[in-house]
């Protein structure tokens, strides 16, 4: 019987086998393979003492999506061992959290609590065995005679007690008649083990506090080592999945499996954590910011919690979606919090509407619009490329609202935007030009007189008009009130552990801005709590629960671009120092001063989405993926020869660097070749057929007439010299006809060198292999 991937397997079906697969799963298939297990069981099992966080969904997605793919169960346990900390409104948030990723435990909801009862008995056990002891130091003494890393502990005085006295110790420290930390239960293993998790370990300690399900029954508690090896065996687990914190851990969770009578011998299996940057990701620091009125409670969306990215609202399928690419690993590594927000933006790309909201309004009166008149204007949710269908109707009147850094008084050169005697077109409205700007006392803007062109309306534009910019509005009539919360990063560095100081003193002041007073279209105005928007040109937004009836409240989930990224870049780079001016040489060209310029207006959501990909994905410089991404017809081309070679940097190069720079005004689907041919030629310059130089003499041809790249080359014959029998004759003649330069090389001229390889060039038309051509004329020099 063979098992299959992860992605090939379905619930309850068959395993088969499969080398693509993570570590994990791997081994589950050889598990089924061999025959060891017939069904996979696995677990989540949180402790009920906090609200799950982001790397919780990966072991969520993880656990529960095994289960899935191999048609087997997983366990919902709480590990509930630590009653001081432990409430039943973290269970009841865990469990809202799990069905809102979209899983299920199906009726396998179990507490460590209810094995509690066994547990002592297993305790027993090992007393029984001689295998565990009572000992009465000191939560002090016991770290002094652990040892350390390079010294061995030493025995406990305690640990050579006989088995009665033991037993009876233990039964009185369960009846309560000791106080906390006067006796602790120890496994008695080896205190000279270079595992310090193995130098006698604590089972059970007192703790005088009543249980949030078992009450006062109990005043001695197992520790989580002793539980949680008990608890999977109990429960038939037969991959305990933990992170790699617990990798020491191991060696304890066998030696407890192994050494007490358990219906089951579970093994367990660490993987990395998600660590992500910009955040912070232990419960102890997310309770020290609620707490401490850092942040409004649990769920405030500027925390990693699951409950605070779903009320920011991020989708269960996005996060689903991270974790996957996240992928399992068996090293820790933080992941980038623009991976993240990758997944959101994705995901919302096709499901969000797109709407029109201005957050900061500035006042337009439209003085040649008739008072009182309105106009409908149709208005798609979704732009063409989105599978979704569905519009609404805008209102246009005298009196709209545009966003204020929509105008300026003295815009710069390249500014699109409204400004004084300039035109913008409102967006599915008219052409408005500015003609008077009114000011308060103190010299604010606070409203524009404006004109529209009545032929402008539905996009239209007459004949030789050419308006560059289009911004969006609302009617001041017809759109609602709304407050919109803009969240940003939750820290100011990628990871307060290597500053100094508390991480709290890295807190980003700006990871929420309240803005009120914005200005919405009146379509929105019955949205539900939850409902996710596009407000365009803004970025991604949901209804968050504060709204009230007439006045929505919106959480920005995103922004339509990685702005961060750039920020940091700002900061973090030196300045450069300015070059000086010096007249342009004819030769060489700059390729880089060639590039076309990248376009100032704001990206599209469909442009936005192949920005990240390009470089989030490919690992495409910002400027590079910028290029490709602004134009469609160049994202096509790049796009389809990527389909054909897989070197997406050295694709990017040539169509930013040589090919932009040939077209300028020409249209890219006019050339007489594709992405195919593209691709063609790049891979005949990386597998070495061609060189460079070469390349750009057959994409010249290419340029002109079209054609195969391959059948240029072979036409031509102008395939690199790779054979030393080919090149040599070639060298020997420029060294031959050339012998007083040869002589002053050799006399320590070096530089002379330059000259002989252009020569060697000259004579092959550039068809010599560089590293062949460079050794081989270093040799003939020689002498």
């Amino acid at each position: 019987m063979t098992v299959p991937s992860a992605k090939e397997q379905m619930p309850g079906g068959t395993p088969a086998d499969s080398r693509n697969v993570d570590f994990i799963r791997r081994t589950i298939n050889d598990d089924l393979n061999t025959g060891k297990h017939r069904q996979i069981v696995t677990r989540f099992p949180p402790e009920p003492n906090g609200f799950l966080h982001i790397g919780h969904a990966k072991s969520i997605c993880l656990n529960f999506g095994i289960a899935l793919e191999y048609g087997g169960i997983c366990h919902l346990r709480f590990d509930d061992t630590d009653p001081a900390k432990e409430d039943t409104l973290f269970e009841e948030s865990i469990q809202a959290d799990v069905r809102w990723l979209g899983f299920d435990w199906k009726g396998k909801l179990f507490h460590a609590s209810d094995y509690f009862e066994t547990m002592y008995d297993c305790a027993i056990q090992l007393i029984r065995d001689g295998k565990a002891y009572v000992c009465s130091l000191s939560e002090a003494e016991i770290r002094e005679y652990r040892g350390t890393v390079t010294e061995p502990g030493k025995p406990s005085p305690y640990r050579e007690r006989s088995i009665d006295e033991n037993l009876e110790l233990f039964q009185k420290m369960r009846r309560g008649e000791f106080k906390n930390g006067e006796h602790v239960l120890r496994a008695k293993i080896d205190m000279a083990s270079p595992n310090m998790k193995m130098r006698d370990p604590l089972l059970y300690r007192i703790r005088h506090v009543s249980h949030h399900m078992t009450g006062d029954t109990w005043c001695i508690y197992p520790m989580y080592d002793f539980a949680h090896p008990i608890s999977d065996a109990l429960e038939c687990i037969t991959h305990s999945l933990c992170t790699l914190e617990f990798e020491n851990n191991r060696e304890l969770y066998d030696w407890v499996v192994e050494n007490l009578t358990l219906p089951s011998r579970p093994v367990q299996i660490e993987f990395a954590r998600l660590n992500l940057n910009y955040t912070v990701m232990s419960k102890r620091r997310l309770l020290t910011l609620v707490e401490g009125k850092y942040v409004n409670g649990w769920d405030d969306p500027r925390l990693p919690t699951i409950s605070g990215l779903r009320r920011r609202g991020y989708t269960p399928e996005a996060i689903r979606n991270f974790c996957e690419s996240v992928g399992i690993a068996k090293a820790n590594s933080v992941v980038d919090m623009a991976q993240l927000e990758y997944c959101i933006r994705d995901d919302l790309n096709t499901r969000a509407p797109r709407v029109l909201c201005v957050l900061k309004p500035l006042k337009v009166v439209i003085e040649n619009w008739p008072e009182g008149k309105t106009e409908e204007i149709d208005a798609p949710y979704y732009p063409e490329d989105v599978p979704k269908e569905g519009s609404r109707k805008l209102t246009f009147s005298r009196e709209v609202y545009i966003e204020q850094n929509d105008f300026m008084e003295e815009p710069p050169k390249g500014y699109h935007r409204l400004s004084p005697g300039a035109e913008v077109r409102l967006r599915y409205g008219y052409v408005i030009r500015c003609e008077d700007v009114i000011k308060d006392a103190r010299g604010n803007v606070v409203e524009l007189r404006c004109s529209y062109d009545p032929a402008t309306g539905g996009g239209a534009a007459p004949e030789g008009r050419k308006v560059k910019g289009v911004i969006h509005w609302v009617s001041a009539d017809h759109s609602s009130p709304a407050e919109v919360r803009l969240y940003d990063r939750l820290l100011t560095v990628p990871n307060p552990d290597a500053e100094k100081g508390e991480f709290t003193d890295y807190l980003n002041p700006d990871s929420l801005q309240v803005l009120s007073g914005c200005r919405i279209e009146a379509a929105v105005a019955g949205a539900a709590v939850g409902d996710r928007f596009q407000f365009e040109r803004q970025g991604y937004f949901c209804v968050d629960p504060d709204s009230k009836p007439g006045n929505l409240v919106f959480n920005r989930i995103v922004t339509l671009r990685d702005s961060w990224a750039k920020q940091v870049q700002k900061t973090e780079d030196p300045p450069k120092p300015e070059p000086k001016k010096e007249k342009p040489k004819a030769e060489p060209r700059s390729v880089q001063a060639d590039r076309p310029e990248i376009s100032e207006k704001p990206l599209t959501p469909q442009q936005e989405e192949r920005l990240n990909h390009y470089r989030l994905e490919l690992g495409l410089p910002y400027e590079d993926a910028l290029l490709l991404a602004q134009d469609p017809a160049v994202s096509k081309l790049f796009e389809d020869a990527l389909a054909r070679h897989d070197n997406a940097k050295g694709l990017a190069n040539w169509i930013n660097n040589e090919l932009l720079r040939e077209l300028k005004d020409r249209p890219v689907d006019a050339l007489p070749f594709g992405g195919a041919e593209l691709a063609e030629l790049v891979v005949l310059m990386d597998d070495g057929t061609i060189s460079s130089k070469i390349a750009k003499d057959v994409f010249a041809d290419m340029l002109t007439g079209g054609g195969n790249p391959k059948a240029i080359v072979e036409k031509k014959d102008l395939r690199q010299m790779t054979d030393p029998a080919e090149l040599q004759p070639v060298i020997d003649g420029i060294l031959a006809a050339n012998p007083d330069s040869v002589a002053k090389y050799r006399g320590g001229n070096d530089r002379l060198f330059g000259f002989f390889v252009g020569q060697v060039m000259k004579q092959t038309g550039g068809r010599a292999n560089p590293e062949l051509l460079n050794r081989l004329l270093r040799d003939a020099l020689k002498g």
